[in-house]
């Protein structure tokens, strides 16, 4: 177990590292979030001066600023698109602002313009926050690597210029250049940010390593084995930027039929024009007729049937630490049929904890006593289990001996001399190798050593990563260390599968044994283990095929490619890499696995007002409309229809504000 340097420190240099440049957006940069802004802001200034009667020079102008701050580029693009010989909802509703005006209707028609305007701002920031953490993911590959010349001299290259063969020099706490083989040397490596283990893994001559993760405190000499375009890196970019293009958008209920309305709505408002001009009516008379009808059967309320639910869901979710971006996605997340869970630091807190002591017969210890001389020894160590060992050690109150002669040894563990002992806490392959027990062949330590083999083998088969405490040199006791189970995991497994009919699956680049083991514990059958980002993704993909609408929960840079393809993907927010959090459709920022299940039923909830509404919406328009295609509707009225009924479905949606509208996990699924 050897001591891994921290993150932060500098480089063997010891010149600091800068850290590198977050690439990141500002929001006022993008012009649709220039122009909504401009739009609202002179909607806000323009409302009490007409709410409260002040004169139309004064609030005029500042509604038709409204109108071309915030409708003018919906408007150029739905000219584009006629162009293209498509009609959209974009174009209709600037059209119905622009009769709401020309009838009076003023403040309604700036109403629907400042949220049309806000909606692809919010849009806007949303793929352009997403472009920004993909370009980010780069930042993890170093920019420069040590190349190895067959004369034994070393040059800095850029890593870009690297080719397959060349020998590159991994020294202690940097980043690995390119993914290749270890031709010499041994370390730790932390490759959690590829394969998403909690541990480093020991890397030694023959094993792959690949760009980005970080070394441990031995050096590496790494042949290339793929250009760096080709890298594993490189792969996530090019997979989650790839999904995010063809992954078409789903568009709300009114979206998906905005070509038939929109062409239906026009058509229609021609004719009531027409046919009565035709029969001998008065201009005036058709005019007024056919503009009623453009405001009763504008879509205002049919757009308002779907956004005061979704958005009502968004805020209550917010309030309960869960972030869902837009209500696209908090109608997305209601569809799901398959959740496929990431382990660590998922279904898991993410960081190891001693799990077990287990000191052996005849060694005169108890647990505190081995768990006391192990964290001693691993005090002045900076691996992950050292810290497990000695907070497990500080959480129980223990007195630590101040250890000396300490060395680490990557791969091996660490020695250091406790209280007149020597003491070796490491791996179990290195430590109770025979031939390092050769010296010690007494019929005790025999038996100690084949005590420690068995105990050892329990523990590994139960899913725990074993530590062996040697004290001068003979075996005293075995540590258990796993990553702790988060303590909402069983009960939000069982609510998943509740509201999909089956299990959810677990994908993680983390080994079989411990993925099955953890599997086991919260009810899960289904495990794949020991995948690659791309595999995760693949596995995604082939679901989508197959016609199943996945859930991706993740928090790694690993897991962003299968959030990217999936339906919808959440990402855990107290460790969650930028990539998955920009990558994902939702954030649970307080780190509450169980909040998904409850987002899951919260935005069926939401569907179903919408489903309400729709129908409320739809029943005022077909009323209205065959009113003033029938009768004679006065326009005061069909404008209080109209009004009416969208503050109605407004108020509907409103309902999922309350706190009881919030499910919480010991609730049925629907």
């Amino acid at each position: 177990m050897s001591s891994v340097l921290d993150r932060r420190s500098a480089p063997p240099s010891g010149a600091a590292r800068p850290a590198p440049p977050r690439r990141r957006t500002r929001l006022l940069a993008l012009p649709e979030a220039r122009w909504a802004l401009a739009a609202l802001v002179l909607f806000l200034v323009a409302l009490p001066v007409h709410l409260l009667g002040g004169p139309a020079w004064l609030w005029g102008p500042l509604f038709a600023a409204t109108y071309v701050t915030g409708g003018w580029e919906p408007g150029w693009e739905g000219l584009k698109a006629l162009k293209d010989k498509t009609l959209d909802v974009d174009l209709l509703m600037v059209v119905a602002a622009v009769g709401a005006a020309a009838i009076g209707q003023v403040l309604d028609g700036a109403l629907l313009i400042v949220i049309f305007a806000t909606s692809g701002a919010l849009e806007a920031v949303a793929t352009a926050r997403t472009a920004d953490s993909v370009r980010g993911l780069l930042d993890l590959a170093p920019t420069t690597a040590t190349r190895l010349l067959p004369d034994g001299t070393e040059e800095t290259v850029d890593t870009e210029h690297l080719t397959v063969g060349d020998m590159v020099l991994v020294r202690p706490g940097e980043r690995v250049g390119a993914d290749g083989r270890v031709l010499g040397g041994s370390s730790d490596v932390d490759q959690a940010t590829i394969t998403g283990e909690p541990l480093p893994v020991a890397k030694q001559a023959g094993d792959e390593v690949f760009a980005g993760t970080v070394n441990g405190t031995g050096a590496l000499r790494v042949r290339v084995e793929r250009d760096p375009s080709d890298s594993v890196i490189a792969r996530i970019v090019q997979m989650v930027e790839e999904a995010s293009e063809t992954k078409a958008p789903t568009q709300l209920f009114i979206e998906k039929i905005e070509q038939r309305y929109s062409i239906g709505m026009v058509v229609a408002t021609l004719a009531v024009f027409a046919v009565p001009l035709a029969f001998g009516d008065t201009l005036s008379s058709a005019l007024l007729r056919a503009m009623t009808f453009m405001i009763v059967a504008s879509p205002c309320a049919v757009v308002l049937s779907t956004m005061p639910p979704l958005l009502s869901a968004i805020a209550n979710a917010g309030r309960h630490g869960v972030l869902a971006k837009s209500a696209v996605v908090m109608e997305r997340l209601g569809e799901i049929d398959t959740v496929a869970l990431d382990k660590t630091g998922t279904l898991t807190e993410g960081t190891p904890h001693v799990t077990d002591l287990r000191p052996l017969p005849g060694a005169g210890l108890d647990e505190g006593a081995l768990l006391a001389l192990a964290a001693s020894a691993e005090n002045p160590s900076e691996h992950p289990l050292a810290r497990a060992v000695v907070a497990a050690a500080r959480e129980r109150g223990l007195p630590l001996t101040d250890a000396e002669d300490f060395t680490s040894l990557p791969g091996r563990g660490v020695t250091a001399a406790v209280d007149g002992h020597t003491v070796t806490v490491g791996a179990p392959a290195r430590l109770l190798d025979p031939a390092a027990q050769q010296a010690h062949q007494a019929h005790q330590a025999t038996a100690h050593l084949a005590t420690a083999h068995a105990t050892v083998a329990e523990l590994e088969e139960a899913g725990r990563t074993a530590v062996v405490v040697l004290r001068d040199q003979e075996p005293v006791g075995v540590l258990g260390i796993a990553d702790r189970l988060r303590p909402d995991a069983m009960a939000t497994v069982a609510a998943l599968t509740r509201l999909t009919g089956h299990a959810p699956v677990l994908l993680t680049g983390d080994n079989a044994r411990a993925a099955r083991h953890l599997a086991a514990e919260v009810g899960i059958t289904d495990v794949r283990a020991g995948l690659l980002p791309e595999d995760k993704a693949a596995a995604v993909k082939e679901w989508e095929a197959e016609g199943r609408r996945v859930l991706v929960v993740g928090d790694g840079v690993n897991d962003a490619p299968a959030l990217a393809a999936a339906h919808s993907g959440i990402a855990m927010g107290k460790a969650g890499s930028d990539l998955a959090l920009e990558t994902a459709d939702a954030v649970v920022v307080r780190d509450e696995l169980a909040t998904i299940p409850s987002i899951v039923r919260l935005s069926r909830a939401a569907r179903r007002l919408v489903v309400q509404n729709l129908a409320i919406a739809g029943t005022f328009i077909a009323v209205l409309v065959a009113w003033d295609l029938i009768g004679t509707l006065p326009l005061p009225l069909g404008v209080a229809g109209h009004e009416g009924s969208t503050v109605l479905v407004g108020l509907n949606g409103l309902r999922l504000l309350r706190e009881a509208a919030w499910p919480r996990l010991t609730e049925d699924a629907e």
